[in-house]
């Protein structure tokens, strides 16, 4: 991309970055330049199609070159423009954590609808592995009456989760802990137990795309026995007799639904918009005593 002899305009840079993207194999390449080119300029993105004749400057390209380029290396354009949206909760994110994904938006809607009975109740919510912070503080914002709480294992990632929670004005206790060693922790009873924990497999690796596998953390993607990891998730859910919400590979959701079947009274192999099974949720029925 070069400035010498030619006017570049908002339409201009987009028609130019689009075909250059489809020529480095990146996803989505119109949305990409769209997002940079709002970020860059400071503006909605939408607006940008009330502006498609407006000269770029030279201090606008000077700040536009940098992002293109780190898009066309294949970097997510989350951590390119340092934010993604969340159900309703603007999330800042950068490769010290796990970009949203649309199956954890809608692990949160099925946690809402399963939960009606008991919104406006003082409900103990605990996240493990909570990375960004993105599920507590979504569900804090549609249910402020309850009280819910993060762990994770990297310190990285709960200073990023408590700048969250300040963002999105939520009041929501981010604390450390290791889903290996869950019964030690302190704690009044939980009432609700959700988590996205890393359930990609090494040889899984191979079927990734490379802007996902170079760029984001492999501690919240990767584990060598995800089932194991579950498995410690689901006991302790089932000890604190708590209403249980997990994301799951689809690939071994089932042998997971196998094992929250043998601690919970009532569980549930649910899918995602997909098709695919994603989701399980699992209820002992005799729900905690919530004042």
């Amino acid at each position: 991309m070069s400035n010498k002899g030619r006017v570049w305009t908002i339409l201009s840079m987009i028609k130019w970055a689009e075909d250059y993207f489809l020529k480095k194999n990146i996803p989505d390449p119109r949305l990409s330049i769209e997002w940079i080119l709002a970020e860059a300029l400071d503006i909605k993105r939408l607006d940008l199609y009330m502006q498609f004749d407006r000269p770029l400057s030279s201090e606008e390209l000077d700040r536009i070159r940098p992002l293109v380029k780190r898009r066309a290396d294949h970097e997510p354009l989350q951590y390119i423009t340092g934010t993604a949206d969340f159900m309703d909760a603007t999330i800042h994110v950068n490769p010290g954590v796990l970009i949203p994904r649309i199956e954890t938006e809608q692990l949160v809607d099925l946690l809402l609808e399963k939960t009606k009975d008991i919104a406006d109740k003082p409900v103990r919510l605990l996240d493990i592995g909570t990375g960004s912070g993105c599920i507590p503080i979504a569900i804090k914002l549609k249910r402020p009456n309850w009280i819910c709480s993060g762990l994770d294992i990297s310190d990285e990632a709960l200073e990023l989760a408590r700048k969250n929670a300040g963002l999105n004005q939520t009041d929501v206790d981010f604390f450390t802990g290791n889903i290996n060693r869950l019964p030690e922790i302190e704690s009044e009873p939980w009432h609700i137990i959700i988590s996205n924990p890393p359930y990609i497999t090494e040889p899984e690796k191979e079927d990734m795309h490379e802007q996902v596998l170079n760029h984001e953390p492999k501690l919240a993607l990767f584990h060598e026995n995800p089932l194991d990891l579950y498995r410690k998730i689901i006991e302790f859910a089932a000890a604190q007799n708590a209403r249980l919400f997990l994301e799951c590979n689809d690939k071994t959701a089932g042998q997971t639904a196998e094992i929250a079947a043998r601690f919970f009274m009532q569980s549930e192999l649910l899918k995602d918009l997909d098709g695919n099974n994603r989701f399980i949720f699992a209820d002992k029925s005799v729900t905690n005593v919530i004042p």
